[in-house]
């Protein structure tokens, strides 16, 4: 009988040990999702573009269309991370905050090779609250994050998933980005239309990343989202400002570059840009035909860029032409070498950066 007693009360002792070593410490609680998302949605924003495209056969002719994003605000001064597509040829930027206010923003600097854009918007509501920028290098695949932003324009919705994957810059290729510094996380948490732009908290609602795109047969969202780490965030948009070009392009080699005639190895035509943007002002044509070449369809027949300065455009080159652009001082010169209807033309505008 005492032996028995003695290994029952053993056995509570260590029972009670085990629950003691697995409780939170005192006055500690598992996270509450409904309380991170009533502290963080004032920082997030639902982006809604005005822009224009070229219309086909119609010289000077244009056709408008709305676009749809979400951003994150990351300071008091207005400032707001987004993905470079929601914005990057946007003629108008609206914002609108969690309490309904609606400003306009300014676009303060892109990069589409890591789709990162960052705005300031023209003021800001009283209970605005900015985000925390958390250190991504912390986060581990398995843990539990949070996306929050507008998908469908259904502003103020949130979906729960993990960090399924890291993604370092030597595989940014094959998710479609430019530059080889960037780094991304594959999420579960559900991503659809509406939600690019918008933030990935972690449990402590600090944004971990930039919702960039996913991958889907569909169009719906298949369970790969692609979010752009804080940390890249950090690097791109808050320690370097990249200049906002207010274009898009297409990269021309190989045979599709023969075939346009283009006089060297690469070259980059112009798809659309943006009124009132530096590409605007340099005087840029955009494309208007579109045409299928295998699985993609781009437009042409607008200018192709062949080089910045003396500088001819190539993959190779694309750091230091950034570099030398970004280095331009307000009453500088930006020439830009073009081909255009067959003909070389070079293209300048004093005070680039103004």
């Amino acid at each position: 009988m005492l032996v028995l007693l003695a290994r029952r009360t053993l056995a509570t002792a260590l029972l009670a040990f085990v629950a003691g070593c697995s409780a939170l410490p005192a006055g500690a609680r598992q996270p509450d999702l409904a309380d991170l998302f009533a502290d963080v949605n004032a920082s997030v924003v639902v982006l809604t573009t005005t822009q224009h495209q070229a219309a086909p056969g119609e010289p000077g002719g244009e056709v408008s269309f709305s676009g749809l994003g979400s951003g994150v605000l990351i300071d008091d001064q207005g400032y707001i991370v987004t993905a470079a597509h929601v914005v990057q040829t946007a003629d108008l930027v609206e914002v609108e905050f969690a309490d309904g206010s609606l400003v306009t923003a300014a676009i303060i600097s892109s990069d589409p090779s890591s789709d990162l854009a960052l705005l300031k918007a023209d003021r800001m509501p009283d209970d605005a609250r900015p985000a925390t920028l958390g250190d991504s290098d912390e986060v581990r695949v398995g843990e539990e994050v949070f996306i929050v932003g507008a998908p469908y324009g259904l502003d103020g919705t949130l979906t729960v998933g993990h960090i399924s994957a890291r993604h370092d810059g030597d595989e940014a290729g094959v998710f479609g980005m430019g530059a080889t510094d960037v780094e991304l996380f594959q999420t579960d948490a559900a991503i659809n239309q509406g939600n690019s732009g918008g933030p990935m908290f972690d449990m402590d609602g600090n944004v971990v990343g930039i919702v960039s795109y996913i991958l889907s047969q569909s169009g719906g969202f298949e369970g790969l989202g692609f979010v752009v780490s804080a940390n890249t965030v950090r690097r791109k948009m808050i320690e370097r400002r990249h200049f906002w070009s207010g274009i898009t392009t297409v990269p021309l080699r190989g045979e599709l570059a023969k075939a346009l005639n283009v006089p060297q190895p690469e070259g980059l035509l112009v798809q659309n840009v943006a009124n009132g943007s530096p590409g605007a002002r340099l005087g840029l044509r955009p494309s208007r035909f579109p045409v299928s070449i295998g699985n993609q369809t781009i437009l042409v027949g607008g200018d192709i860029i062949l080089g910045v300065g003396d500088m001819p455009y190539a993959v190779a080159n694309l750091e230091k032409i950034g570099e030398t652009i970004e280095a331009l001082g307000e009453r500088e010169t930006l020439k830009l070498r073009v081909l255009r209807e067959g003909r070389i033309v070079e293209l300048e505008f004093y005070g680039f950066h103004r």
